[in-house]
């Protein structure tokens, strides 16, 4: 959390707030989810150098940012932010925090992360009314995806073979909610 500034992923008028554990406004109805719930996220999502992860709300990059460092020059983070303007902005931010293996793209309307790639590990900072199935689809066998259902932190873990997978609740948790734009 040390390595990668939240205050540099603030809009101005948040960046006195930066050092609080507090989730902070960054536009568009959206947070900086507060430090303490993001390291949390992060030891449950384990994350490895090399892996290569999905950051599904990444908002100002802040997320992005912190799992590129985790990640590595070897690893690859994509973050996906379904506001046009924070997408810009996170992009922005993440590009400045010198990470060049991870950035942050619009979320395709209608889908739920990018279905053309497998993940080693998924973030999501949004919470689902149920289990995003199409986000478990883009696990990797073995793997690991952080989630807030119905605001419990919920671990999934896919098994080896790809084929099935457990999940586990840790804590209560508020957050924005999860919205699956319909297709089209």
């Amino acid at each position: 959390m040390r390595a990668v500034d939240r205050r540099a992923f603030l809009p101005p008028s948040q960046r006195r707030w930066a050092g609080q554990d507090r989730p902070l406004d960054i536009g568009h109805g959206q947070t900086s989810s507060q430090p303490s719930t993001v390291a949390a996220m992060l030891r449950l999502l384990e994350v490895t150098p090399g892996a290569r992860v999905l950051d599904v709300g990444s908002g100002s990059g802040w997320t992005t940012a912190l799992l590129a460092h985790l990640v590595g020059p070897d690893g690859e983070v994509l973050g996906l932010e379904r506001h046009a303007d924070l997408a810009g902005w996170g992009a922005a931010n993440v590009a400045a925090a010198g990470v060049p293996w991870a950035k942050v793209e619009r979320a395709r309307p209608g889908v739920l992360g990018r279905p053309d790639g497998g993940y080693d590990r998924i973030l999501v900072s949004a919470a689902a009314e149920r289990l995003p199935r199409p986000l478990v689809d883009q696990l990797r066998p073995g793997g690991r995806m952080v989630v807030p259902v119905r605001h419990a932190m919920t671990l999934v873990v896919r098994d080896l073979a790809g084929d099935g997978f457990r999940t586990s609740e840790h804590g209560t948790y508020s957050f924005v909610p999860l919205v699956e734009d319909p297709p089209g």
